[in-house]
């Protein structure tokens, strides 16, 4: 088993993965939904993928904004994703963190590969 997830009652359930290692969602607006942890997963593969290439510079601050538009019908699924990446530290060459940040969306982020099928996904990044 990689994943279990049980419902805890009312609105709220929790997913346990193979390492016991665990993740509280619910919905209706008791606790992060599935939808939301989604769009946060998106964003954590890219900025891991991005800080993973930066790993020998002095990075000192790196996160990713994103913003969401979903189809009026069901399934609701992703039709637009905005990410607006920022990225400081000491000496960081903007065209290292852009071709990291594309290789993100080209190949290594998996969210993101699987979701823009039916998402249109843009980004920006702000090296500071």
């Amino acid at each position: 088993m990689d994943s279990h997830v049980e419902w805890n009652g009312s609105k709220t359930l929790t997913c346990t993965d193979k390492n016991g290692l665990k993740m509280d969602l619910g919905w209706g607006g008791e606790g992060i939904s599935p939808v939301i942890a989604t769009l946060h997963s998106c964003g954590a593969c890219s900025l891991i993928d991005v800080v993973d290439g930066l790993k020998n510079r002095e990075l000192t601050y790196a996160s990713v904004d994103l913003d969401l538009e979903r189809s009026d019908t069901n399934p609701k699924v992703f039709t637009k994703i905005k990410m607006i990446y920022r990225v400081g530290g000491i000496d960081l060459p903007e065209k290292l963190v852009t071709r990291l940040v594309e290789h993100s969306h080209a190949k290594y982020c998996t969210i993101s590969n699987m979701l823009k099928h039916t998402a249109e996904i843009t980004w920006e990044l702000i090296v500071e």
